[in-house]
């Protein structure tokens, strides 16, 4: 399916070649095209990286290699587009953009291991209605798996106020495009970072994930507040890193967690589910975020939002304590077990 995927949006991307000064609308077509698809990769390689990596720490390292790829990829990579195409023009980069999805289809068919358990990879056609359902009874039933999927939902109800950081660039610091690029530019470096460090801590321990997923949701939004009235841009640009150092971490160790704790044979539509729930909580602060910022303003915005998320982070934390202390209590009696 990735290596299909791919080509798919290799063609998409070179479709965009069709648009023009008087016909724009291929542009949104296309665009929209690749991103439906790319809705497909990230669910797929969530639950495949699992059966590659040799053991839990080397799954570790993969995910804070992700988390870091993705970080890494907001700070420097719309500036190194931008460039090449000032520097070759726009077609040519939607040629060299289709010739990176191609690449990526060339390495994915490299991967010769299983991405898929085999007693399970001859499972019947997809089924996404039922699919999905089963997926949220099986949530409902391990509440670890719930909890997990929820801790990116708290993230997701703050993420209205990172749509605003070109906005706030401008219209409250005075900046114009290197404001803008140096709040996104910000926000990369703490995203790139914040999964290298946080996957440190966590030693395969459940309990650890759901603790630092917690903080790092109060983290995240506590930043953000102080970058809604900072009086400086750099103020803003520092803590919008250190918030996304959270964001990060909690955006790749949830998923790392789902990873540990699901079997094969659902974790694929567990990983759909998440996404899905995900990125329509971010569709709806995102929007909303862009009505209210009209109404009062950048600055209110982004507190309104950030408190919002501070207090599903602070919900999130005592109503996953109990769980917490459960699984470090099987923990500790796990590492007890296997030391005699």
């Amino acid at each position: 399916m990735l290596l299909i995927v791919s080509l798919l949006q290799a063609v998409a991307a070179l479709g965009l070649l069709t648009s023009s000064g008087s016909t724009v609308w291929p542009l949104f077509v296309f665009q929209g095209v690749i991103s439906a698809f790319a809705a497909f990769v990230k669910p797929a390689i969530d639950a495949g990286v699992p059966n590659l990596a040799r053991d839990s720490t080397e799954l570790r390292t993969a995910n804070a290699l992700f988390g870091s790829t993705w970080g890494v990829m907001l700070a420097v990579g719309a500036a190194v587009g931008g460039v090449f195409s000032e520097a070759f023009g726009r077609r040519t980069a939607f040629v060299a953009n289709a010739v990176s999805f191609v690449i990526a289809m060339l390495l994915i068919a490299l991967v010769r291991r299983p991405m898929q358990e085999a007693h399970h990879a001859d499972r019947p056609a997809m089924r996404p209605i039922a699919d999905m359902a089963e997926a949220v009874r099986y949530a409902r039933q391990d509440h670890v798996v719930l909890a997990l999927i929820a801790s990116k939902s708290t993230f997701a109800i703050g993420a209205g106020t990172v749509s605003q950081l070109p906005v706030l660039a401008t219209s409250v610091f005075g900046w114009n495009d290197g404001g803008t690029g140096m709040l996104l530019a910000a926000r990369g470096v703490g995203a790139g970072l914040g999964p290298l460090i946080a996957s440190r801590f966590t030693q395969g321990s459940l309990s650890r994930v759901l603790r630092i997923c917690g903080l790092a949701g109060v983290v995240f939004s506590a930043c953000y507040l102080v970058a809604a009235w900072s009086p400086v841009i750099y103020l803003a640009a520092v803590v919008i890193a250190i918030g996304h150092l959270g964001g990060g971490s909690q955006w790749t160790l949830s998923t790392y967690g789902l990873q540990l704790r699901t079997p094969d044979h659902i974790r694929g539509r567990v990983m759909a589910g998440d996404f899905a729930i995900v990125t329509l909580v971010m569709s709806i602060t995102g929007l909303g975020a862009g009505v209210m910022s009209e109404l009062v303003g950048v600055r209110w915005t982004i507190t309104a939002f950030a408190s919002a998320a501070a207090v599903a982070g602070f919900v999130y934390i005592a109503a996953t304590r109990p769980l917490v202390q459960q699984l470090a209590t099987e923990e500790a009696a796990a590492d007890a077990t296997t030391s005699v």
